[in-house]
């Protein structure tokens, strides 16, 4: 164990990790919001991710920008950013639509037991993922140059770039955005009221399927724009990334409390530190291992999550 590595370059590992588990916690919402409202686990939705990031790229692209390309001028980056993060949203929440309308919301009108809900996901995951593959032909996707990784200033010796700003700030200003939707709109009322009890809500005049389109649609937009915001952090994109990213998000969800958005937060900021100290610590290598033996500790000790309050029970 490098203990010398860890605390010399402690602050450099905290900020890396608060910059990757913003986007666990984004994707996390996605499957927290699903999770709260129909109990179900949506492994469809890292294709969902997926989705917004090649549509950001592909956006890009249609401008005429490469991989090799570098935009200067605050003016085109905000447009190009503003333009791709509206497309990567618009992508994502159609490819969520298409999976709710396509695959779920069929076996829920015949009644279908919860294993053919997860057989279901399962198999939308590959397939989307699959579609992708075959239309890229399995080759990376290189993204622009839009931010500049070069440091702005330093917090206790780690230097900290627009693009852990951007990152950082983007996720934490969607959260709140969808934390007060679903807090504080007519909308959101009626999602709270079908995770607590979809039978009693639809009796009171909540249409049970808007709400659930809803729900699929507004985790889609969180995916679609951390989709962007990897592009511009990783700047390079292969089909199958959402696979293990998808894997991350879920154990956020989970470590935060399944069912609850701020529990998502956490969580996603939490994983993304954990495995980057563990990196530091015992080698690149261990950084996929720790974060999901980190959460295999906690639900033996607190099986509902660091803070275990389900979307249903929300407070407005």
């Amino acid at each position: 164990m490098n203990f010398d590595d860890l605390f010399s370059n402690f602050a450099q590992y905290t900020t890396t990790g608060l910059t990757q588990g913003a986007i666990y916690a984004l994707v996390a919402l996605g499957y927290t919001l699903v999770y709260g409202v129909l109990r179900l686990i949506n492994f469809a939705h890292s294709e969902v991710f997926i989705a917004g990031a090649f549509a950001a790229i592909w956006t890009w692209n249609g401008f005429g920008l490469d991989q090799n390309s570098q935009v200067s001028g605050v003016g085109s980056i905000l447009f190009y950013l503003l333009v791709a993060m509206i497309v990567a949203a618009i992508a994502s929440a159609g490819t969520a639509t298409v999976i709710e309308r396509v695959a779920y919301r069929p076996l829920r009108k015949r009644n279908a037991p919860p294993l053919a809900f997860l057989i279901t996901a399962i198999g939308a995951s590959i397939a989307i993922s699959e579609a992708f593959g075959v239309y890229t032909r399995r080759l990376p996707e290189g993204a622009p140059i839009l931010v500049s990784t070069k440091p702005l200033f330093h917090v206790f010796g780690a230097p900290i770039d627009a693009v852990q700003l951007l990152t950082v700030g983007a996720a934490l200003a969607m959260m709140v955005a969808l934390d007060m939707f679903v807090n504080r709109s007519r909308v959101g009322r009626g999602i709270r009221a079908v995770a607590q009890d979809a039978n009693t809500a639809a009796l009171m005049g909540v249409n049970k399927d808007r709400i659930i389109l809803i729900v699929f649609i507004a985790g889609g937009t969180m995916a679609g724009v951390a989709g962007l915001l990897y592009d511009v952090r990783i700047q390079t994109l292969t089909y199958s990334v959402g696979f293990l990213l998808g894997l991350k998000a879920f154990t956020a969800a989970v470590l935060g409390g399944i069912g609850n958005l701020r529990g998502a937060l956490v969580g996603g900021l939490l994983l993304g530190v954990i495995e980057n100290y563990a990196s530091g610590l015992f080698g690149s290598q261990w950084k996929d291992f720790a974060a999901f033996a980190v959460l295999v500790v906690l639900l033996m000790f607190r099986p509902t999550g660091l803070l275990g309050e389900s979307l249903g029970r929300a407070r407005a």
